[in-house]
């Protein structure tokens, strides 16, 4: 059972490093909001050399690829909250899900939900699990 604690801990702080890496990489797409702020304000004003200027709508595009910033903070805090719960040893099928979900995110996500997932399949650490009275 000491093992299993271990375990869980260390996971707990690897999933801690990972959030913290997912989200310094969701903010990446940021860098496409200001792209397309970029191109929209030339749309709107051309140039001293009569060039064409991009359309509008490319501006907008690129300004709506910057929202997936949301979603890449959305899955640093869920997989955050993945390493608080096994830390605490509480909400276990959310741990796991999360570990499933972090599979599809290569290298780190996958080497952490693959551990994740053979650790939360043992016997021994879903009785950790198990509801306190």
């Amino acid at each position: 059972m000491n093992h299993d604690s271990e375990h869980l801990r260390l996971l707990a702080i690897f999933h801690y490093v990972v959030a913290g890496l997912a989200a310094l990489f969701s903010f990446f797409p940021l860098l496409y909001s200001a792209m397309g702020g970029f191109m929209l304000y030339a749309a709107h004003h051309p140039g001293p050399h009569n060039q064409e200027p991009p359309p509008a709508i490319v501006g907008w595009i690129f300004i709506v690829l910057g929202f997936f910033f949301l979603a890449g903070l959305a899955m640093a805090i869920c997989i955050l909250v993945a390493g608080r719960s096994l830390a605490r040893q509480r909400h276990y099928w959310f741990a796991f899900v999360m570990a499933c979900i972090e599979c599809l995110f290569i290298p780190f996500g996958t080497i952490l939900g693959v551990f994740t997932i053979i650790v939360l399949s043992r016997e021994s650490v879903k009785t950790l699990f198990s509801p306190r009275i």
